[in-house]
């Protein structure tokens, strides 16, 4: 399922018996973290009730996408024992519910409760080892159905909203980026012609979007801004992820993979750490103008500009620089990525922010 169903609402889950219902399913599981499922499992009763589906449990994930909490789940009977796994909360809770359907053989639908990165809606999942380190990319199936609460969305704490629009402004760039010069199929050309949507709308909704977020309001800007994070980077990410070629990401999810190897105070989102990682892609190619206009929207967004806004300081480069070849945009980039460079572009980007203090 490249491009899964979407429905949107400002409140509840109004199609989610109808959609279960259609495809056959009449027992579900939740799977989620604790604050997820506080948020969105009662919601999920509420429309489910009277409809003759029942739900077979509610399961925390744990806190990271892990082997080990993989596994617990897939031999948890309660999931076995559902038609259909419902992945609730963020990107990790829906990467571990993708990967156990993968497992056991069960689909998935997603009901994302912050939009902090589009896993919601993609066919792949980053699984972390027990440290919090990067293991390795899987590749299950999509989510073939998510569900949308505007207001769950809304009233999440605002930083994951923020993390967000840091991951989202890196899609257009890498796609664009990892496919320049390429031989595009019809599947591949449209995920580049969806990415070029992906940056603007960020640009245009997001400040006002955050602001609304930070008050508990749902608006437009909030829908323009969750729909791109959600649905659009979603969508670009299966498009651009297959067998016979890979652009969906690439030097600014390398920045991100390769500093999780960095032990460092603090704790730091992905979308964050990314959020920096596109500044270090606009360095490494040399594009000085996007460069400064992203670096600018970042400040005022309180988004990461420099190295110590992610914990990080210029001699953890190089350790990160060694494990560059490690991660699957570098093993599966058609463009050659010096790491000399890399670390160049970094440094670069790290002055330009400095400047911006």
């Amino acid at each position: 399922m490249l491009m899964p169903n979407y429905y949107v609402s400002n409140d509840g889950y109004p199609d989610l018996a109808r959609a279960l219902k259609e495809k056959g399913y009449e027992k579900v599981v939740l799977i989620g973290g604790k604050r997820a499922l506080h948020a969105a499992a009662p919601k999920v009763e509420r429309a489910l009730r009277g409809e003759g589906i029942t739900i077979t449990g509610e399961k925390i994930y744990g806190v990271e996408c892990t082997e080990a909490n993989i596994r617990r789940l897939a031999e948890d009977e309660d999931v076995l024992a559902a038609d259909v796994l419902l992945g609730i909360g963020g990107g990790k809770a829906i990467d571990t519910t993708k990967v156990v359907s993968l497992e056991i053989g069960k689909p998935a639908f997603s009901i994302p409760t912050i939009c902090s990165n589009c896993a919601a809606m993609t066919a792949i999942a980053v699984v972390y080892n027990e440290d919090g380190s990067v293991s390795h990319y899987a590749f299950p199936h999509s989510p073939s159905d998510i569900f949308i609460d505007l207001s769950i969305i809304a009233e999440a704490p605002d930083i994951y909203f923020w993390a967000g629009i840091g991951d989202g402004l890196s899609k257009q760039p890498e796609v664009l980026y990892a496919s320049s010069g390429e031989d595009l199929n019809h599947m591949a050309r449209l995920g580049v012609g969806i990415a070029k949507t992906c940056q603007e709308p960020l640009l245009l909704y997001g400040k006002e979007g955050f602001e609304d977020v930070k008050n508990n309001r749902v608006s437009r800007a909030v829908e323009e801004v969750a729909l791109t994070i959600l649905v659009s980077t979603g969508y670009v990410s299966n498009l651009t992820n297959c067998d016979d070629f890979y652009y969906n990401s690439s030097l600014a999810h390398i920045f991100f993979d390769t500093s999780c190897a960095i032990q460092r105070e603090g704790n730091y989102l992905h979308g964050e750490v990314v959020s920096f990682g596109v500044l270090v892609l606009h360095a490494y190619t040399g594009n000085d103008e996007e460069l400064e206009k992203i670096a600018k929207f970042n400040k005022s967004l309180g988004l990461p500009t420099t190295l110590a806004d992610v914990g990080l300081e210029e001699k953890d480069l190089d350790a990160m620089m060694e494990i560059v070849p490690e991660t699957i945009e570098y093993k599966r980039s058609p463009q050659v990525i010096s790491i000399k460079r890399l670390k160049e572009a970094a440094l670069k980007a790290d002055r330009f922010g400095q400047s911006l203090q």
